[in-house]
């Protein structure tokens, strides 16, 4: 599990979501570029929720391994989507299609509060 820091709150996430997030986060400040992302993290109480992250060029983030007793968060194809996404960043810049993450999250994560 990664505890994530950004813009001054913190929240947990699956490693492999925060390592993903991290990379999507690096090639949208290298080509300029934004994107809103949601991902499923883990609230103060230990309930799942969804966070949504706005990553953009001057954004700081922080991911550290933490020890939680809260299971894993796990999502296989989010993280595939983040890191397709940030590879064709890298290829084609700016101009690259995004990902369709925001339409994705309500269906694949319905025990997740929205």
């Amino acid at each position: 599990m990664d505890k994530i820091t950004y813009a001054g709150e913190s929240f947990l996430t699956g490693s492999a979501i925060a390592h993903a997030l991290l990379d999507y986060a690096q090639a949208l400040a290298q080509t300029a570029s934004s994107a809103m992302v949601p991902i499923p993290t883990v609230d103060g109480a230990g309930q799942r929720v969804r966070s949504e992250i706005l990553l953009g060029p001057a954004s700081q983030i922080l991911s550290t391994t933490v020890s939680s007793e809260v299971a894993e968060v796990e999502d296989a194809d989010l993280v595939a989507r983040l890191s397709e996404a940030a590879n064709r960043l890298r290829l084609d810049g700016p101009a690259a299609p995004r990902p369709q993450l925001e339409d994705a999250a309500a269906e694949e994560w319905p025990e997740y509060e929205f």
